[in-house]
């Protein structure tokens, strides 16, 4: 039997930092899930496959977000459960989630596949790479309920405060994902195709090992046949739980996709270039990505608890702790920027490493911004108030559908470049209204 762990006791940032490690080691090799197919793709297929899977990877990242912040909205009612020390209603929780997960997975899998050759057409995704996308992007769409899985049986492991065994598992994948890939692209000649195919099979391990860990380890999510009986309080509360989150996910998502479709008007060189800028973008803003995962949880455990001055506590230090890694990702993308779009893109071509250099020296300038932007959503999520954290997702949604439909067309890379930096700007205002009003009122 595993003991779980419980965030109400003991002090705020050493257990938010204690949490977190395995979280943030859990998301470095989900992100080299992507990086490893960008970076074989590139070197093994050249610059017009990796210019097809990039033109898609907004798409993909939008769905893998939006279950990733499905589950974990499901968690967080576990977190509460465990919080309170009610053990019965957390398996119901469980019971639930898988069902509400699978039932959604299928309808959002069944429509991608119906609209795939519109969506992808919205994306203006470039005539000379449209069938190696819509080959690389189908896979990872039937592949989807994996993913799913993955970050359920993740995401309710770390809601009754055990976050390794999903990054044991997750390394075993990503290990897994390197050889696949060879195996599909070198060895069976598969090309894009089979980059998608590794990552959904590595991914399947990974599901398979959680499971196995859960029935060995964890009788507390042993769930029964009553567990699964409709509850509509219980469905109700999850899905508003989980729908918040992965509707503020996929807010964020289609923005990006919105941006996505503007670069794919810009050339194969800016295409290539903006995919390597955002692979280094998403490895430097993981403790952010991290931190709010783990404040999720926190606050979840200890809004259960009732537990308010704590949360007040890990909210400061989260903040804190975000401040100091932004100033090292500013030496970081004003110093070796131009080398690292170069590994990550495997091309010498100047223009590809001018604009990749350029976006991480302007954006990753201001990510302290997404740091508190993510730190504070994620909280306000944990401790009930779901309201605000999407209001926020919208505005950032329209703020990047002027900057795709306005400024791209009039400067260019320079009206994407400078997209998220302004609209961080807007969106993070009500959640700091929003979060020092609710914890005044509740000190």
């Amino acid at each position: 039997m595993m003991k779980t762990k419980t965030l109400t006791e003991g002090t705020p940032w050493k257990q938010i930092l204690l949490f977190s490690i395995p979280i943030f080691w859990g998301n470095v090799f989900q992100l080299l899930y992507s990086l490893v197919d960008t970076k074989i793709v590139g070197s093994t297929l050249g610059t017009e496959a990796l210019a097809a899977v990039g033109s898609v990877s907004t798409l993909h990242t939008l769905m893998t977000g939006f279950l990733n912040g499905l589950t974990l909205g499901f968690s967080l009612i576990t977190a509460m459960c465990f919080g309170a020390k009610n053990r019965k209603r957390l398996k119901k929780t469980f019971a639930a989630a898988i069902s509400l997960g699978v039932l959604t997975t299928l309808a959002l899998v069944l429509m991608l596949m119906i609209f795939l050759h519109p969506v992808l057409n919205l994306l203006h995704v470039p005539q000379a790479q449209f069938e190696m996308a819509y080959a690389y992007i189908s896979v990872l769409i039937v592949g989807l309920f994996a993913t799913l899985f993955y970050n359920l049986c993740a995401n309710t492991l770390r809601a009754i405060g055990d976050a390794l065994t999903p990054l044991v598992f997750l390394i075993v994948a990503t290990v897994s994902n390197f050889g696949l890939d060879y195996l599909f692209i070198l060895g069976f000649q598969m090309g894009v195709q089979g980059a998608a195919y590794a990552t959904v099979l590595a991914q399947l391990l990974s599901v398979v090992l959680c499971l196995i860990r859960i029935f060995r380890k964890f009788p507390i999510l042993h769930i029964q046949k009553e567990d699964f009986r409709f509850d509509r309080e219980l469905m109700a509360e999850m899905y508003k739980s989980g729908l918040s989150m992965g509707l503020m996910s996929c807010l964020v998502g289609i923005g990006t996709i919105l941006l996505q479709s503007a670069i794919n008007t810009l050339g194969t060189t800016v295409i290539v270039a903006h995919t390597a800028a955002r692979k280094v973008f998403e490895l430097v803003s993981l403790p952010n990505s991290v931190l709010g995962s783990a404040m999720a949880t926190y606050c979840g455990q200890n809004y259960g608890a009732r537990r308010f001055d704590r949360i007040r506590q890990g909210i400061r230090a989260s903040l804190i702790i975000a401040a100091v890694w932004a100033v090292v990702v500013f030496l970081i993308c004003h110093t070796i920027e131009g080398k690292l779009i170069q590994f990550v893109a495997s091309t010498t071509n100047p223009d590809v490493i001018y604009w990749g250099s350029t976006y991480l020296k302007v954006d990753m300038s201001f990510i302290v911004i997404c740091g508190v932007i993510v730190i504070l959503r994620n909280s306000m999520q944990g401790f009930g108030d779901r309201v605000i954290p999407v209001f926020s997702s919208c505005i950032e949604l329209a703020g990047k559908i002027i900057f795709a439909f306005v400024f791209a067309p009039m400067f260019a890379y320079w009206g994407i470049i400078w997209a998220e930096p302004m609209v961080w700007i807007a969106m993070v205002i009500p959640l700091i209204v929003k979060v020092v009003h609710v914890l005044k009122k509740e000190a």
